[in-house]
């Protein structure tokens, strides 16, 4: 088990940034990947960004070129830096930590942090 804790959500105007950060309650290293979705009212819950123990990334088309996901292992923390924010990235954010054993899949998720964009 781990908790998740995520911080940084708030109200930023088209344009703006914002930076969302993840604690866990244990080291991160033990993950496969580290992750964050978002889920717009109404829809559902998709990938923002990933990044594996080795540090290899992955982007939602929707985001790459303007958000940046790091990993601090030694702090336990996720982070993502979100730059040229737009309406659409309206959401409520979510950490996702990862574990593989096997055939078998973890998922473990924050409670949601809300990122409102203003046009």
């Amino acid at each position: 088990q781990v908790q998740l804790v995520e911080s940084g959500g708030g109200l930023v105007q088209a344009g703006g940034s914002r930076r969302l950060s993840c604690v866990a309650s244990r080291s991160i290293f033990s993950f496969n990947s580290m992750g964050w979705y978002r889920q717009a009212p109404g829809k559902q819950r998709e990938l923002v960004a990933v990044i594996t123990t080795d540090t290899s990334t992955n982007y939602a088309d929707s985001v790459q070129g303007r958000f940046t996901i790091s990993r601090d292992n030694a702090k336990n923390t996720v982070s993502l830096q979100m730059n040229s924010l737009k309406p659409e990235d309206t959401a409520v954010y979510y950490c996702n930590a990862r574990l593989r054993v096997a055939r078998d899949e973890y998922d473990y998720w924050g409670q949601g942090t809300q990122v409102t964009v203003s046009s």
